[in-house]
């Protein structure tokens, strides 16, 4: 059997490294490991045991109520914010749909999101149940109008479940040219529906894309869905063009990606 060289294994493992690595800025990949959910150290408390660090969205004031260590969304149409705004990061959010029972709108039911930058909504919504032929994009866990989830996940109205969310914001040049789509990873109820998917645009009502940082909103949609244990943490995604990426050919030396030395 013809053993391959040195060369060839080290070239042929360099796409594979460059993709692989945890957290590899440039990308939302390798940054949860969904088997270790500890909260990052420096992650900030959304809504927590002692109460809710968001804010109404207008100026009027909201009629989402905190008790107990649970957020309830309006009944009315408003929504609550962050107080401040976020380009990068990572967030976890657990949520709890009601359920409407013959709704005429398939949306009533049990409909929130969370709208990333205020631009970018992943939905929320009683879809458990739904059929795969029958889920649109407009179910729960979808990028709303966009994309449906790779995976079917969504729990009984009245069950507690999660999303586990890495954004990278979009990239624009000095003129204000989009450069780079947003993009993003999601894992619902520890399942993984979006894997480092690049947003081409905004979704429905979502703001225009642009470079500056947004907050997060959280949408009242008419329905008394209930959220807890929501945190963030900022993240810096900077693209990795132009740096090296070391790696160990088989003689055990280091070498910079794109390079190797000979046999």
């Amino acid at each position: 059997m013809k053993m391959l060289s040195p060369v060839l294994i080290v070239l042929g493992l360099l796409a594979v490294v460059r993709s692989a690595v945890a957290g590899d800025p440039g990308t939302t990949r390798g940054i949860i490991e969904i088997g270790k959910p500890e909260r990052p150290a420096d992650a900030v408390t959304l809504v927590g045991p002692d109460g809710s660090n968001l804010i109404p969205e207008g100026k009027a004031p909201t009629k989402w109520v905190f008790a107990d260590g649970i957020l309830t969304a309006s009944p009315a149409w408003d929504s609550v914010l962050t107080k401040e705004s976020y380009r990068d990061f990572r967030m976890h959010v657990e949520f709890n749909v009601n359920e409407v029972k013959d709704a005429k709108d398939p949306e009533a039911d049990g409909n929130s999101g969370i709208y990333i930058q205020n631009r970018y909504e992943i939905q929320i919504h009683n879809s458990f149940g739904v059929s795969e032929a029958d889920y649109t994009a407009s179910d729960c866990g979808s990028i709303y109008r966009r994309r449906k989830p790779d995976r079917l996940v969504s729990k009984k109205a009245g069950e507690w479940q999660s999303f586990d969310i890495v954004f990278r914001a979009a990239r624009f040049d000095g003129g204000g040219k989009k450069t780079e789509n947003a993009r993003i990873t999601v894992y619902q109820n520890g399942a993984l529906i979006h894997d480092d998917y690049s947003i081409p645009g905004k979704t429905g009502a979502g703001e225009k894309e642009g470079p500056e940082p947004r907050p997060i909103k959280l949408q009242g949609h008419h329905n008394p869905v209930r959220f807890r244990n929501v945190w963030i943490q900022t993240l810096s995604l900077d693209s990795r063009d132009g740096k090296e990426l070391a790696l160990l050919t088989p003689s055990g030396h280091s070498t910079p990606a794109g390079t190797c030395s000979a046999p």
